[in-house]
């Protein structure tokens, strides 16, 4: 029941308000400036006047935002280009965080061109309306003004004439009383003669027309002012104030105009600014810790292992040269590990051995320095060889893809001059061919230089992914050291073992040559680094007097097995085949390329190695 009482009232209440709210819009529809301001004409003027200077505020106040909203655009848009990335940083692009800045830059840009939108927006569109609009109100104004002074000058005017008739008309009615005043006494005086009498008698009638003359006048002219007093209270300045209130309703209407347009300007880019924001939300979403802490690692990642334990040297074991041999060629390894011997620093060390004696040592030098020249314009060899194994042939990768999109569109825009001189063959009319044929042989030339150079960075990348890991590397020491033996082989192909056990002592070239062939010195391996120098030639890789060692890298041990989910058809180098549930050996693990290097046993040579997608394996790694 209260319930239903409180709703009720509630209802009466809401029901009142409406009732009043319709009786005051009726109120005011019916009342007007002419009726009820009929006698406050001044003080309309001042707040007409009052509303136009509100106008113009307004104006100023959107051109101010105007210059703020250009500002704030053009800063943004600075910032943007001041944080975009530099060219030297383009490696980092790989990274989700750098990812996501480059897209919260963008959103920012595309911010900064929707605050340029209602910049404009509001200049076009609001700001030139409120001008046109406070400068047709000031004429209409000063126009209304015009005609209520002409109204009331008029109406002065005719008051001025009705005060002056009414003066004449009171100076009239006195004489003529005078002259009646006088005429009376002359009549009653017996001392005066008829002619004088008769004279009194003329004045006094003659007064009294003149009385009645202006009586009449004032008559004529009251009712004339009383007239032009009604016309003008009644019609004349009420339709006058009737114009300066419709212009004030004019500017009130057009001030509530302007400013919904101004809002509607900035809510028609908020669709936008709210999709920017999501992006920006988007884009810090998208940073993954996991994913760049791959990169990271994908990035830096040499293929090496860890240095293995540095074994016991009894002194006691040794002659004192032994030492002092083994000792050098463990600081040469360790040196070669940490990747800080690079070309200059091993010709340094060779000139501490002396072997800038004879031709062949020169020739040793004479490479090096050539490879040194062959660096390409960012520091690195041309076949990255001074890289980490997965680095190189991540760069000799993304070099081919390079050089076979090159080729790609060499070959398109080759095909092209060939359809166009063909054409030009078939109607001479449209060109001349031999105008296409100097075109024709520079395309052919560069393309025949691109297949040169993807068929040369195609044998890098097959050499990258057959060559054995150095002996300086620590994977290399690792494999050397198995079973308590380190296993090296002369250049004339016969193998000795060194057992751990103090009697493991390299010779000085034997180290030289370890240090060679490191991926970090820059070198290569020492046969194809110097010149003339043969694979097995045992004459040809001797220093003086001293044996030249090549480093033997046994076969790589497996990490596990695999087993193939689907048959794949090697199409690409360094790639091996396999068929439907084969079961493989994993020897190298997918490194971020989608790729797993695998073997299998071969009947006709041992063992065939290559690389298979890992997507298509089921790989079970060893614990």
């Amino acid at each position: 029941m209260l319930a239903l009482l409180a709703s009720g009232s509630s209802r009466s209440s809401s029901n009142n308000k409406l009732a009043e709210s319709e009786n005051a819009a009726q109120n005011s529809n019916n009342m007007s400036w002419g009726t009820e301001l009929w006698d406050q004409s001044e003080y309309l003027a001042i707040h007409t006047n009052r509303g136009i200077d509100a106008l113009d505020k307004y104006a100023n106040f959107l051109r101010d935002r105007v210059a703020i909203e250009t500002e704030y655009a053009g800063k943004l848009r600075r910032l943007v280009k001041n944080y975009q990335p530099k060219k030297k940083e383009e490696e980092d692009n790989e990274f989700t965080s750098v990812q996501a800045f480059r897209n919260l830059l963008k959103e920012v840009g595309d911010l900064a061109g929707q605050r340029e939108v209602v910049s404009e927006s509001l200049q076009v569109a609001v700001i030139a309306g409120v001008t046109l609009l406070s400068k047709t109100l000031r004429e209409e104004r000063k126009k209304c003004l015009s005609d209520g002074a002409n109204l009331q000058q008029n109406l002065t005017s005719q008051l001025s004439s009705l005060d002056r008739a009414k003066r004449n008309y009171e100076k009239a009615y006195r004489d003529s009383e005078k002259a009646v005043d006088s005429y009376k006494r002359a009549d009653m005086d017996l001392n005066l003669s008829r002619a004088e009498v008769e004279r009194y008698k003329n004045v006094m009638t003659s007064k009294i027309q003149q009385s009645d003359d202006a009586k009449n006048e004032y008559a004529n002219q009251l009712q004339k002012t009383n007239n032009l007093q009604q016309q003008h209270f009644n019609m004349l300045l009420p339709a006058v104030l009737n114009r300066l209130q419709e212009l004030d309703e004019k500017r009130t209407r057009g001030f509530r105009e302007f400013i919904v347009g101004a809002a509607d300007v900035e809510s028609s880019v908020a669709p936008i600014i709210a999709r920017c924001m999501e992006g920006i939300v988007k884009a810090g979403e998208s940073i993954n810790e996991k994913e760049d802490t791959f990169k990271v690692i994908e990035r830096y990642q040499s293929g090496f292992t860890p240095p293995r334990d540095i074994p016991f040297e009894d002194l006691s074991k040794c002659d004192p040269d032994s030492v002092q041999d083994s000792h050098y060629s463990s600081s040469t390894n360790h040196l070669t590990i940490k990747g800080t011997m690079s070309a200059n620093k091993l010709r340094k060390r060779v000139g501490i051995f002396n072997i800038f004696g004879s031709n062949k040592q020169r020739q040793i030098i004479e490479a090096c320095i050539t490879m040194k020249n062959s660096l390409t314009a960012d520091g690195q060899k041309e076949d990255f060889s001074d890289l980490p194994p997965n680095q190189r042939r991540k760069k000799l990768q993304g070099k081919i893809a390079e050089l076979s999109q090159n080729i790609a569109q060499e070959t398109k825009a080759r095909d092209g001059l060939m359809k166009m001189k063909i054409v030009y063959e078939a109607n001479s009319s449209l060109g001349n061919p031999m105008t296409v044929e100097g075109q024709l042989n520079e395309s052919e030339h560069k393309l025949e230089k691109l297949k040169v150079d993807l068929k040369k960075y195609q044998d890098y990348l097959e050499k990258a992914s057959q060559v054995p890991v150095a002996a300086s590397s620590p994977q290399a020491s690792r494999n050397q050291l198995q079973n308590g033996h380190r296993t090296s082989r002369h250049s004339n192909g016969s193998a000795d073992d060194h057992h751990d056990d103090g009697d493991d002592q390299p010779d000085d070239a034997g180290s030289l040559s370890s240090s060679s062939a490191s991926p970090e010195s820059g070198l290569g391996t020492s046969h194809t680094s110097l010149p003339g120098s043969g694979q097995g030639s045992a004459n040809e890789n001797a220093i003086g007097d001293e044996t030249y060692y090549e480093t033997e890298v046994e076969t790589l041990n497996p990490l596990g097995t695999c087993r193939a989910l689907y048959p794949f058809e090697a199409s690409s180098e360094g790639s091996i085949p396999m068929s439907e549930g084969e079961e493989l050996q994993v020897i190298e693990i997918d490194q971020g390329d989608g790729w797993t290097r695998v073997r299998r046993a071969n009947n006709s040579n041992g063992w065939d190695e290559g690389f298979v997608p890992t997507s298509y394996i089921e790989c079970t790694l060893y614990a």
